[in-house]
């Protein structure tokens, strides 16, 4: 079968295996298997321009489609194509498999004798020499249980065609959220169409002939051959068009089911089951119809809103069924091309708020694993650039607007066991990086997770762990069963001991305003307030947490760097927002005060010149490790980034009075992320690593490492079809792509939060800009205060720049100061309404 194969943005590519289009989306023993099982040997021959309906913006790519609710991804295919499906509560694990599940916890029995035990175990990091110790497994619990998140297996589309095919293509349209191909067959052009709907909450795919021949005779069915593990389905007909999948993700567990339904206006829908099939299997056919789609809708049995006490902690819902009969129904009202323009309008409604232009000339005529390809550090390409920072912010509005916050595979896991089980672990602090600064409104779900999932098992956790009564406190872990225990396995409290990490998330959109998202950072710091205790190692009077671990990093101690940063950022949210949310409890504002005011704040110079990870002064210049957890305040936070002498700067080290000034805390940041690395090191070459670097240069205003550590990344950690890879081996791990937008933006757009709404905002245009983007404008940036920026460039300078003000920013009002070039080129007060244009640079 000859096909031409379009991988994306502005494609054309040159002979190669299908099985090759699957790289990067199936692993290569299930891709073999699924391959090889349905009988598909195909090469590609070349088309020599874009085909009819290709975006001229250049702005395409290729494969996963979403809602937030369903995940599909699309390896293509012309008489036959497989698409991998997803459900976003799909996770095997937790108490629909174990009804003694209890979120790794210890017994309500228990508290008094773990308050001994952690009372010990400060107490010896304390009187320890160097201030550490080797273990805290005994207050740890095992991760039985703990999960995954599963794919949903696969629908398979067969197009009973036996004609030579040519002109193949397929893209993925990033302004409309609409994946293509279309190729010939003989004298008929096909064209498949596939989205995923949020308004509608069900996927579509859509085949016809636009030579207006009948179709030949298509057929779907249904599988999971090639996810190993999942139970075999029972797949029966509804009616007469439609499949009702119903299986289970493990015996016992939970419960899912797919409605796939066709429609066929001028042919013959019809479904039959498969005979003498065990468990029941059926198949959905279609005669002599001239255009077809297939709706599916998918969900299961979990429900985030019964993860409670009152509910025993069960999450578990109603059976889907009923639920899935109203959602096709409605779908189905409706015709195809209605469907297909609420789509669009829902999803450029969505992303249309904001734009950025890098100055890049689309490439129509090189395929984008051609473009990879030819890519190199510090050489670049910004039509590469501008794609990915597109493709970052539609992976996550596709995958983030459902009822759960996109995981670690975002929404597209395709296995029955993920790595790391595609759980919202800490990296799902940098899948949300990009949000807020470009106007993308998807963090609902995000809170309704912390909401339902951190908050009640987390406030048990925080009183059987702690001892503690107030708040609570999740850890580095955490499936979608409240797992906000400390997991043990292994030397594991480097993976999970450091309950201040989620506060990224509380603490940054804490300082946008939200009553409800201040609600929570109220909550958090209630536990903080009690966690903090005196350093009896220094004897300096200071408050620090312990024990703790700096993330993933071996030694467990006292005064970790990352801790007392986010504690100290989270204290200040609290003050900032105190009269903006309506809170009248001052006694609890001048607790937050007090403590804010005692305690170490992480930031202390060390032996080497570096910025310490620990309070104890023991980093060592050659550690590579992937993680920058002591430079969280340079970004995403600000502790370091808005340094303040006069809030941060009095320390006693070593017996000295210190006073660092903002250049030296800079300059010690400066010295730790040289040393450490370009994310290359012993212990991983992660997408992730790269481009947290790549946003951390770029806080430091240096254009020549911000550029060549993104340019690293994209050449080293992104596949063909541009997902980002942990390492070289091809683990898909989603957070790369969704936090190299915020690193682009932080290149050309720098807002960082400050400790006292009083201290003026500081605005800084273009503070780390690479000579490949010379020329280039922004639309609709999102900035603390509610502000408003469009702004516009041209080699290399600004020549405009509007901010405008939201009406109603009442308690967020602030003066705003806007750098660029280490000059002011202009100040204002955020007040409601107020709109500047800046012309003069």
């Amino acid at each position: 079968m000859e096909v031409f194969q379009v991988l994306g943005n502005t494609l054309w590519v040159c002979l190669f295996q299908v099985s090759t289009a699957l790289h990067g989306i199936l692993p290569y023993s299930v891709r073999e298997r699924l391959l090889s099982a349905l009988g598909i040997v195909t090469y590609v021959s070349l088309i020599p321009s874009a085909p009819p309906s290709f975006p001229s913006s250049g702005n395409e790519i290729f494969l996963p489609i979403g809602n937030g609710y369903l995940g599909a991804m699309l390896p293509g295919g012309t008489s036959q194509e497989v698409t991998q499906l997803n459900i976003e509560s799909l996770w095997s694990g937790g108490p629909f498999q174990d009804t003694s599940y209890n979120g790794g916890n210890h017994l309500p029995s228990q508290q008094s004798k773990i308050a001994e035990k952690m009372q010990n175990i400060r107490e010896a990091i304390f009187s320890s020499p160097t201030g550490t110790i080797d273990n805290i497994d005994e207050i740890m619990t095992p991760g039985d249980t703990y999960g995954s998140y599963a794919s949903a297996g696969h629908l398979v589309a067969t197009l009973d065609s036996t004609d030579s095919v040519s002109k193949y293509a397929r893209w993925l349209d990033l302004d409309e959220a609409v994946s293509r191909t279309t190729w010939s067959d003989g004298s008929t052009t096909f064209l498949r169409e596939s989205f995923c709907s949020h308004p509608l909450q069900a996927c579509v795919q859509y085949l016809n002939s636009t030579t207006s021949h009948v179709l030949p005779t298509v057929t779907y069915a249904y599988t999971v051959a090639g996810v190993d593990g999942l139970p075999a389905p029972n797949v029966t007909c509804l009616d007469d068009r439609t499949l009702s999948i119903r299986n289970y993700v493990y015996i016992p567990g939970m419960l899912y089911e797919i409605l796939a339904q066709a429609q066929a206006p001028s042919g013959l829908v019809s479904c039959s089951a498969v005979s003498g099939a065990s468990p029941p299997n059926a198949t959905l056919t279609v005669l002599g119809a001239s255009e077809v789609w297939i709706s599916w809708v998918g969900g299961t049995n979990y429900d985030m809103a019964a993860g409670n006490a009152a509910a025993n902690y069960l999450f578990q819902g109603p059976d889907p069924h009923n639920h899935l009969v109203t959602l096709l129904s409605s779908a189905n009202r409706t015709s195809y091309a209605e469907m297909l323009n609420g789509h669009i309008k829902d999803y450029t409604s969505l992303v249309a708020p904001f734009s950025l232009s890098l100055g890049q000339t689309p490439d129509l005529n090189t395929p984008t694993d051609q473009i990879l390809a030819g890519y190199r550090t510090s050489t670049g390409d910004a039509y590469l650039e501008w794609v990915l920072f597109n493709y970052g912010r539609y992976l996550l509005a596709s995958s983030a607007r459902g009822t759960l916050p996109a995981n670690l595979q975002g929404l597209w896991a395709d296995g029955y066991t993920n790595p790391w089980s595609a759980d919202s672990n800490i990296n799902i602090q940098m899948n949300y990086w990009a949000v807020e600064m470009s106007n993308l409104d998807v963090t609902r779900s995000l809170f309704d997770y912390i909401e339902n999932t951190w908050g009640p098992r987390g406030a048990y956790t925080a009183q059987v762990l702690y001892n503690i009564s107030e708040g609570f406190v999740t850890h580095g872990e955490m499936n979608i069963f409240g797992h906000t225990g400390m997991k043990l396995g292994g030397n594991s409290a480097q993976w999970a001991n450091y309950p201040g990490w989620p506060l990224v998330k509380v603490i940054y959109y804490g300082t946008f305003g939200s009553h409800v998202q201040l609600n929570f950072a109220q909550s958090v710091a209630s536990f903080h307030l009690e966690k903090l205790i005196e350093d009896l190692h220094f004897n300096d009077s200071t408050l620090v947490t312990a024990p703790c671990n700096s993330p993933e990093q071996v030694p467990i101690t006292l005064g970790c760097a990352h801790a007392q940063q986010l504690i100290w950022q989270l204290f200040n949210t609290i003050e900032n927002g105190f009269e903006a949310a309506g809170d009248t409890d001052t006694a609890f504002l001048d607790a937050v005060i007090s403590k804010r005011q005692q305690m170490d704040k992480g930031l202390r110079i060390g032996r080497w010149g570096q910025l310490q990870e620990w309070k104890v002064d023991m980093d060592l210049p050659d550690d590579t490790h992937r993680h920058l957890s002591h430079l969280i305040g340079l970004y995403p936070g600000y502790a370091i980034a808005s340094y303040s002498h006069e809030l941060q700067g009095g320390l006693i080290v070593n017996g000295t009075f210190m006073h660092y000034t903002k250049e030296q805390i800079l300059n010690a940041a400066e010295t730790s992320l040289f040393h450490r690395g370009i994310g290359k090191g012993p212990d991983a070459d992660a997408g992730w690593e790269k481009v947290w670097r790549a946003a951390a240069w770029a806080q430091l205003a240096n254009a020549t490492e911000f550029y060549k550590e993104l340019t690293h990344t994209i050449e080293s950690n992104f596949a063909p079809n541009l997902f980002s890879l942990y390492t070289s081996d091809g683990i898909f791990q989603i957070d790369a792509n969704l936090g190299y937008p915020a690193a682009v933006l932080n290149a050309l757009l720098q807002a960082p939060d400050i400790a006292n709404i009083n201290i003026p905002l500081q605005v800084t245009l273009l503070p780390a800009l690479p000579l490949t983007w010379s020329n280039g404008e922004m639309k609709g940036a999102r900035i603390r205060g509610g502000i408003t920026l469009d702004f516009a460039w041209n080699d290399g300078r600004p020549t405009t720049a509007t901010f405008t003000v939201d009406q109603n920013v009442a308690g967020r009002e602030r003066d705003v100061i806007v750098n660029y070039g280490g000059r002011v080129v202009a100040q204002f007060r955020s007040n409601g309404g107020y709109s500047q244009t800046v012309s003069s640079f």
